[in-house]
């Protein structure tokens, strides 16, 4: 059986201001193209369909068309949803879609259910687990102590129960939206951290041949087995050097796996630049960014007059404008945005206690801030599955 798997399409999603629908149109059309043109028997989709839990009518509408275009092709497509999604939304009229061929899987309770797909070897269980938000989650999956490996866990101990029922031989493939364990995340993701942990082992889905993963926008190779498509586009600078694809995999007699990288087109290169004003302007070197989207770091002592007129002249795509002066770490004058740089909410809290105390919180009162900030983002999911 050969399947087409990508994840995090984010529909309605803009990048730095530019607004991508067209981009995710041509997407869309790629996809279509290469289900009919390489012979695709089922294409899975691992989560963030959309970019928010309410997405706005054009993204809507997009989404719509490629439910019919995959159904007129007569492919069945198994997706999930993401942390993005609203996974009510997403999942409402599954059960009359899923007579079209368009398996939509948002429940968590039924992920021990799967979607059988039969080729000439036999059958394939597809099984779909949703973003599981641990606070939302736990009772369902009966786990103490809320945390996104203990309810994955849960969910792929139904899984392993169901196709231990099913007949010998039966082949599986489990879509998933989780941070795991040698993931490479990248910058337009969102945090996930439950607990000061965000990433669970991809040990959890030992037992099935093939785990198609989304969260993570890179695409990458965990195990042989385990892979993330990441994004089709790119939605953050951090993604300069990604190269967007999704996985083409075949499965054979006996659920041994290969998999293909097959390239998603490209609206517009992604360019990373850093130097003086003048040194950008006059670099030779940086003519092949010139019609790119841009990153732009200015490294000035001073800061130049009117730099982003300036760099549009040569770079008319220049999306965003940093300003980083190179002094030492210890400068006073090193900016708040440099000192936080790459640093968790629960560091930073850290810091802030360090700072005005004299000294860093202990054991007891990092659990305390870690609980906190778990409490606020269980009651944002809380708020986003109800709007």
């Amino acid at each position: 059986m050969r399947l087409l798997h990508t994840s995090d399409w984010h529909l309605g999603r803009a990048f730095h201001r530019v607004n991508m629908l067209g981009a995710q149109a041509g997407f869309i059309g790629h996809l279509v193209t290469t289900v009919r043109e390489r012979g695709v028997d089922a294409v899975v989709v691992s989560g963030d369909v959309y970019d928010r839990a309410v997405p706005p009518l054009a993204a809507v509408e997009l989404f719509d068309g490629a439910l019919h275009r995959l159904a007129d092709l007569g492919v069945p497509t198994v997706m999930i949803s993401g942390n993005h999604d609203s996974a009510r939304r997403l999942g409402v009229g599954a059960g009359l879609i899923g007579r079209a061929g368009i398996h939509l899987r948002t429940d968590p309770s039924a992920c021990g259910t799967p979607v059988v797909l039969r080729d000439d070897f036999g059958d394939v269980a597809f099984y779909g687990l949703p973003y599981l938000e641990p606070a939302l989650v736990k009772d369902e999956f009966g786990v103490e102590k809320p945390g996104h490996e203990a309810v994955l866990a849960a969910a792929m101990d139904r899984v392993r129960a169901d196709l231990a029922s099913r007949a010998r031989g039966t082949r599986s493939v489990v879509l998933a939206h989780a941070f795991v364990t040698g993931g490479e995340a990248s910058d337009s993701e969102r945090d996930i951290t439950v607990g000061g942990v965000a990433a669970v082992p991809a040990g959890v889905f030992d037992g099935v041949d093939y785990a198609a993963l989304g969260h993570l926008h890179g695409c990458q190779t965990i195990t042989e087995r385990v892979r993330y498509s990441g994004s089709p586009l790119p939605y953050s600078f951090s993604e300069a050097d990604h190269r967007k694809s999704m996985w083409l995999v075949d499965l054979d007699a006996d659920g041994a796996v290969t998999a293909e990288r097959v390239d998603c087109p490209v609206p517009r290169a992604l360019a990373r630049i850093r130097g003086t004003l003048e040194d950008l302007l006059a670099d030779p070197g940086l003519a092949r960014h010139e019609e790119a989207w841009i990153e732009a770091t200015l490294t000035d002592a001073v800061r130049p007059a009117d730099p982003m007129a300036r760099l549009a002249e040569r770079f008319p795509h220049t999306l965003s404008l940093a300003f980083a002066p190179e002094r030492a770490p210890e400068d006073p004058d090193v900016s708040y945005a440099q000192r936080l740089a790459d640093r968790s909410d629960q560091e930073i809290a850290e810091d802030f206690v360090a700072h005005v105390r004299g000294a860093g919180p202990d054991e007891h009162e990092q659990g305390v801030l870690r609980d906190a900030f778990d409490a606020v983002r269980a009651d944002e999911a809380v708020r986003e599955v109800a709007r």
